[in-house]
């Protein structure tokens, strides 16, 4: 089976280290999301800023790890390369890890002219943003002027986290977005912001849920939201009154860890609205797909070859 030529997914946000002391491991949802989708065979501009630091180096080792381009990729002489620092929590505070995300980084300062240039250089058929690299004015200001130089779909992929993203961030990027997608706390979030009812999510398809998530879709003119469920699997509501439901894969997981899982499932949505697969089968995969992630350790996995079942069996299928 042969695709059209398929146009670059422009992916707007920060690339960043999450910092253990003793290792470093390269996250930030967008750059998750657009990783996962060079590795999958499919063209994504990363748009986004490092440090001149070591940490920026590693950054651009992985661009060149998944083949991708570095256009949109920007170089900040005096701020660092984003990072958290993860620090395991001691017993008496439950256990776990406790995360500081840093102020100030590379990648709350890109640059609108550079990242204006790199996506009419692409002209890109979708244009994925999130919440947290909107948290400080000067890349606040460049997702506007994406936004506003593109006809683009907009992939919203919200991230609320407590004290990075204002009520106001979420508001305005919700009317910004063309799809939305969401994890059951987000849109528990937004039932509150926004619907000021409160219910409960264990039914997706029960009347009330249906309703209040049609009345999300019309306020924000949505064209889709996206309800991610974990292990239960994944919700899609349409603005044309669409319901599809897509369970967990049948076949037990071993569970490694959840980490990244969001950015899997947005990562194969996108790639399968990009190649045209019907909507139940891009839900399908996806979900499938962010399972599988579920399996290793880390977002992204060290061995590219862990994608390829993924592209060989959706090539033929």
């Amino acid at each position: 089976m042969t695709h059209r030529k398929q146009a670059a997914i422009a992916v707007f946000g920060e690339a960043l280290v999450d910092d253990f002391g003793d290792r470093q491991v390269i996250g930030g949802a967008p750059f998750n999301v657009a990783r996962h989708l060079a590795a999958l065979g499919q063209e994504a501009l990363m748009l986004t800023r490092i440090g001149r630091d070591d940490n920026g180096a590693r950054m651009r080792a992985e661009f060149g790890r998944f083949g991708m381009s570095t256009a949109g990729l920007q170089v900040d002489a005096a701020l660092p390369t984003g990072t958290v620092r993860v620090e395991r929590c001691a017993d008496g505070e439950g256990g776990g890890h406790r995360f500081t995300i840093l102020p100030h980084q590379a990648y709350d300062a890109i640059d609108a002219a550079p990242a204006l240039d790199a996506l009419a250089g692409t002209a890109p058929s979708t244009l994925y943003f999130g919440t947290l690299a909107q948290r400080e004015q000067q890349s606040c200001d460049a997702l506007t002027a994406l936004l506003a130089a593109t006809s683009a779909c907009r992939y919203l992929d919200l991230n609320v986290r407590a004290g990075q993203v204002t009520e106001r961030c979420v508001f305005a990027s919700l009317h910004a977005a063309d799809i939305l997608k969401v994890n059951e706390e987000e849109l528990l979030d937004l039932f509150g912001w926004y619907t000021h009812v409160r219910l409960s999510t264990e039914d997706m398809g029960s009347a009330e849920v249906r309703r209040t998530c049609g009345n999300l879709l019309r306020v924000f003119n949505l064209a889709g939201l996206i309800v991610t469920l974990g292990p239960r699997g994944a919700v899609y509501f349409g603005a044309d009154g669409a319901h599809h439901a897509t369970p967990s894969p049948s076949r037990p997981l071993q569970l490694a860890d959840t980490v990244g899982a969001g950015d899997a499932f947005s990562a194969v949505f996108l790639l399968g609205r990009e190649r045209g697969w019907p909507l139940d089968v891009t839900l399908a995969r996806a979900n499938e797909f962010a399972g599988a992630v579920c399996g290793i350790v880390g977002a992204v996995p060290a061995d590219l070859a862990f994608y390829r079942p993924f592209i060989e069996r959706w090539s033929h299928a």
